[in-house]
């Protein structure tokens, strides 16, 4: 994901004309969240009943998350869907993009559930059930019939505000639709929704700066309660996360590519090292984009092919945040002691199918993605969300490398695909006989970093990592 100071999109321009430059404090929360997570390890270990007694604080910042999830869907898939439907209207190249985004993302949510199931990295810390108790009436829902009932709200409005979050996709699916339907008329509320959702992010943000409060109280407790368990299973999950996501690109997307093309994945990483770079340091793939734009086109796929499928996947094909979210969900489920049933799991899937496409790379988003989904299906398991708020951050790094070599991928797939792709260009490129001139960053790639969330020119939301 990406983190508060990391999206010039959101600020008004300066008195000269040029973005407002604002210094970046992100590394200054990412070594916050390290410093909480490393003492309240500390804390677990030496005094485990009082560091049992900072539970509330880990609970406090998962609260406040899940205060931002139906915001945060509704805004999202309602945009979605109107991005959706103006990159189809590209004809061959937009279709061609949005279903290759849309199975490669299945695929990568559905290697997570795998992976998880196999490794089940929380299985053994038993924490115990929540306080959770079932609301009155949701005995009555049980069934088939009951739950698709449940999904329609009591009105329009009620769906933001109930806390079902099913109920909330349901409604911004039809708004979505509703306003691709009022055609040139429906432009200002997209607009209108597009700067809510800027308001939304940015109230995200302001919540993730608590996150070294949230991440110092949850780890504490887990480690008083746990001792060495806690650490063991917390490990196991990052490095399985990070491997998963090497394999993915190095087997399924570098095997496709070789496929396809016969163009070696490590050939075209060496081409992109620069924003793998830039991507580590800022653990965020967005800040990435315009230099991938502009790369692809010198690399020799056609201007028009790069325009429509490099902003459209950095909002719906996400790799890594899919393998995350589902390998995240199925942790949580194992810590507690409650793991998903399998049709529990293919039904999470279809869930963050659509959700994850809501998944924002702002700080906190995919929490919030990823809560949304255990509390459409099993809502006594959001709670242990705050398991993994300690070492979410650790995460991000993978995420964002998978998602923009995804992207990369995809872009050259694409080319190749339509028939808009030079390969003599490639091979001279990719041989470093033809090599990048930076100073072409000049120029205008369709996307400067300036326009407001949900204006022409801009990719319809933030992206996820």
């Amino acid at each position: 994901m990406s983190s508060p100071a990391e999206h010039p999109s959101q600020e008004p321009p300066a008195a000269g004309g040029g973005p407002t430059k604002k210094k970046d404090r992100t590394h200054l929360l990412y070594v916050s969240v390290i410093v909480a997570v490393v003492l309240g390890i500390i804390i677990g270990f030496i005094a485990p009943d009082f560091a049992q007694q900072l539970k509330p604080l880990g609970t406090a910042f998962i609260g406040l998350i899940k205060m931002m999830i139906a915001p945060v869907i509704f805004c999202t898939i309602v945009l979605g869907v109107g991005s959706i439907a103006k990159a189809a209207t590209v004809g061959k190249v937009g279709g061609l993009a949005l279903g290759y985004f849309i199975i490669m993302s299945t695929f990568a949510l559905a290697i997570g559930l795998v992976v998880g199931n196999i490794i089940q990295p929380g299985a053994g810390l038993d924490l115990g059930a929540t306080d959770f108790e079932a609301e009155a009436g949701e005995e009555e829902a049980a069934g088939t019939v009951g739950f698709l009932l449940s999904i329609i709200p009591t009105t329009l409005f009620s769906a933001l505000t109930a806390g079902s979050i099913l109920q909330t996709l349901f409604i911004a699916l039809l708004v979505g639709f509703a306003l691709q339907k009022m055609g040139p008329s429906g432009v200002p509320v997209l607009r209108g929704i597009g700067y809510l959702q800027t308001l939304v992010f940015r109230i995200l943000v302001m919540i993730m700066w608590l996150a070294p409060i949230g991440a110092f109280g949850a780890i504490a407790a887990v480690v008083g309660e746990t001792g060495l368990d806690a650490i063991i299973s917390l490990g196991t999950l990052m490095i399985a996360f990070y491997i998963t996501c090497a394999l993915f690109i190095v087997v399924i997307l570098g095997g496709l590519l070789k496929l396809v093309t016969g163009i070696n994945i490590f050939k075209l990483m060496r081409y992109l090292a620069r924003e793998y770079l830039l991507i580590v340091s800022t653990s965020s793939s967005e800040v990435a984009l315009p230099r991938l734009i502009a790369k692809m086109e010198h690399l020799g796929v056609a201007k028009p092919v790069v325009g429509v499928t490099v902003p459209t996947g950095y909002s719906f094909n996400l790799d890594g945040t899919a393998i995350y979210l589902t390998m995240a969900a199925l942790f949580v489920a194992e810590a507690l002691g409650k793991p998903l049933q399998l049709g529990e799991q293919i039904s999470l899937l279809v869930f963050m199918i659509i959700a994850s496409k809501g998944a924002a790379g702002v700080t906190g988003a995919g929490l919030a993605t990823l809560a949304g989904g255990l509390q459409s299906h099993r809502p006594d398991l959001v709670e242990g969300v705050g398991l993994i708020v300690g070492i979410d951050r650790f995460m991000s790094e993978a995420r964002a490398l998978t998602n923009f070599t995804g992207n990369a991928v995809a872009t050259v797939l694409i080319g190749k695909w339509t028939q808009e792709m030079d390969p003599e260009q490639v091979d001279r490129v990719l041989a470093g006989a033809d090599p990048f001139d930076e100073t072409t960053m000049d120029e205008d790639h369709g996307y400067t970093g300036t326009e407001p969330v949900g204006t022409p020119g801009h990719p319809y939301k933030q992206h996820a990592h």
